[in-house]
């Protein structure tokens, strides 16, 4: 129930955004139930088909070539082209035919439909502004920007902005580009012989690079296979989303150096604890001391079990039982009267 509520919530926001946005496919629908709402935008259908085509085309103005130069209706090579769309943004697979369809589940549709629709451009300004004015704005923006004089104060501060952290980053830097700088300039005094020679070096280790990259990409399968191939799942990666991996592994490696820089060197050069003699005197008292605490333990339980029988043994002898002569009596009293009579040859003679 929670689950449908949400999908009819979410719905409702979709529709009201492509209303807003002027979506041609919704002008003239006046839909005012949700039910009908998420029918519309979870349900296989041309109209449905139409809705996804407008919003990609209003992302990426290119993608109307594609699509104009289908002939007639055609949802197959349209389903087509709006997977390898999706999949370039990394918003689904590339063998996922079934979400623009319509016949995977409500909760799939909508959630892409509301990524789709987060990415259009929210005004009138942003999504029908030429190219060309755009690129007089912004020449007219660097104009002013470089012809400011306060561009060498922003870009040479008297007073350093950045953390701790990137300052030590940037000092590195300039000694690398300074030593650089020193190293060409010992370069450029060198006698012709010993440039050739370092030319030669330089073009054999390019090669060597050259070639074991090669045979990288050949090993790599998924770089050189086709993308626009259909019908067929593609198990293997993606350059986009293998170009991604890249990124945010370079971004994890940048963090941790310079986290390593700034608080974990001064730990890491840290020799290692050294271990004394006393340790394994240490060590025996301990195991004595475990033996002599499980001997006290089992003392301590035999204690309670003899206190246990006795207890046990008193409380046997002081119930009150028939024994004989349907009289009742305790194992006690019994025993003091047995002991009492006299002997049978005493009775006997008297």
């Amino acid at each position: 129930m929670a689950g449908s509520l949400k999908e009819s919530e979410l719905s409702v926001k979709i529709y009201n955004k492509l209303q807003a946005l002027g979506c041609p496919s919704v002008e003239g629908l006046f839909l005012r139930e949700a039910d009908g709402m998420k029918a519309l935008l979870c349900t296989p259908s041309m109209h449905r088909l139409d809705i996804l085509q407008w919003i990609c085309t209003s992302i990426c103005p290119s993608m109307k070539k594609h699509f104009s130069g289908l002939k007639g209706p055609q949802p197959d090579s349209q389903i087509k082209e709006l997977v390898q769309f999706c999949h370039e943004m990394l918003l689904c697979r590339q063998d996922d035919f079934d979400l623009i369809k319509g016949v995977s589940s409500p909760q799939r549709q909508l959630a892409l439909l509301e990524q789709l629709v987060d990415v259009l451009p929210r005004d009138e300004s942003e999504a029908g502004e030429p190219l060309s004015e755009q690129v007089c704005r912004n020449e007219a923006l660097l104009k002013e920007l470089f012809s400011s004089p306060h561009l060498q104060t922003m870009l040479h501060p008297t007073c350093n902005p950045w953390p701790v952290e990137i300052r030590e980053l940037l000092s590195r830097r300039e000694a690398a580009g300074q030593s650089s700088n020193t190293a060409s300039k010992k370069s450029r005094n060198l006698p012709s012989k010993q440039r050739e020679d370092s030319l030669k070096e330089v073009t054999e280790s390019l090669q060597k690079t050259n070639t074991a990259l090669e045979e990288i990409h050949k090993e790599c399968v998924f770089l050189h296979s086709d993308p626009q191939s259909s019908g067929r799942s593609s198990t293997h990666l993606s350059p986009p989303a293998l170009r991604l991996a890249i990124v945010d592994l370079s971004q994890l490696m940048t963090a941790f150096s310079q986290l390593y820089d700034s608080d974990f060197r001064e730990y890491c050069n840290r020799a290692a604890p050294q271990l004394r003699e006393s340790a394994e005197a240490f060590s025996t008292a301990h195991s004595l001391l475990a033996a002599c605490t499980k001997e006290l333990q089992a003392l301590n339980q035999l204690s309670v079990t003899s206190l246990a029988l006795t207890s046990t043994v008193e409380g046997q002898q002081q119930c009150r039982r028939f024994w004989s002569r349907g009289h009742m009596q305790s194992l006690r009293e019994l025993h003091t009267c047995t002991f009492s009579l006299p002997p049978p040859w005493v009775l006997l003679t008297g």
